[in-house]
């Protein structure tokens, strides 16, 4: 199968291309030096000539201060980035395959949020990101919209200098005596591997288009995901929770955000492990 990237170079792009690379699909890797999401002409006359039957779309503006910086811009990416390959999708007849994100949901709920649920953004970035949703949902005829959560891969993350939170409990580990991080956000950390894997096995079993949640399984705050990295890598270190108001937060972002694979469970094809599995095998690489 003929399958586009875009955002082939970033944490999630990058094992995604790999993964059907395995799979003998032709991927065909894009980054913004090919294709500009913002512009429709730049998506219609690159996709138009490579004339792919899937067009998976990661790409993404998810620094969430600068997205509260600069809201036009996270906007023209997140969201009309998805509207304008839903639209080229539409002309070449492609399946659209657009990721987006478990922040689409406040936390209120305490409770693993499945599809059905009605989000409601706390933060410029994940309103941008629920429009994406929409128009992809408003404008694509086939498509799948996957939402992701606490991501993190061998690739560096583009948007945030090279670093995810794996890495950056394994460098800090390195300079400091004592590494403290907070305990009150649960989410589900889940490897690119493990996403890229159910990206495959949902593109080749041609289940039915809509919107999926596609996580690892269970759930855990910062500190207990640090906890887990340090118990496997056992860093001479002092770890500590931080206390409640140590680290100031500028963006407001949901206290939970966990997300249940129901509709991927529904179907048959959920294959997402655990996310200490995930977490395992990723440190294993490092």
């Amino acid at each position: 199968m003929k399958i586009v990237v875009i955002g082939a170079d970033g944490q999630l792009g990058t094992d995604i291309c790999e993964a059907l690379d395995k799979n003998k699909d032709e991927v065909i890797g894009l980054t913004i030096e090919h294709i500009e999401v913002t512009d429709i002409d730049s998506v219609s006359n690159v996709l138009k000539e490579a004339r792919p039957e899937v067009v998976i779309n990661t790409a993404a503006f998810h620094d969430l201060e600068k997205c509260e910086d600069e809201p036009l811009r996270a906007f023209e990416v997140n969201a009309l980035g998805g509207r304008n390959a839903a639209m080229v999708c539409n002309d070449i007849n492609a399946v659209l395959m657009h990721i987006s994100t478990d922040y689409v949901f406040d936390g209120e709920k305490r409770a693993p949020y499945i599809e059905t649920d009605k989000p409601m953004p706390l933060n410029v970035y994940a309103n941008t990101k629920l429009s994406g949703e929409y128009f992809v949902e408003a404008i694509a005829k086939k498509f799948y919209i996957l939402r992701v959560s606490g991501i993190y891969g061998k690739a560096p993350c583009i948007g945030k200098k090279g670093m995810n939170f794996v890495k950056l409990m394994l460098k800090l580990s390195r300079e400091r005596d004592e590494v403290r991080v907070v305990d009150n956000e649960i989410l589900t950390p889940t490897s690119t591997v493990e996403i890229s894997n159910q990206v495959v096995k949902i593109i080749n079993s041609h289940v039915e288009y809509g919107l999926y949640h596609c996580t690892a399984e269970g759930s855990c705050s910062w500190y207990e995901f640090a906890k887990e990295i340090f118990d496997i890598t056992k860093p001479d270190i002092r770890f500590n929770k931080a206390a409640p108001g140590e680290f100031a937060v500028k963006v407001n972002r949901p206290e939970y955000s966990v997300l249940e694979n129901k509709c991927l469970k529904d179907r048959g094809i959920n294959i997402m492990r655990h996310w200490k599995e995930g977490l395992r095998d990723y440190l294993a690489k490092e």
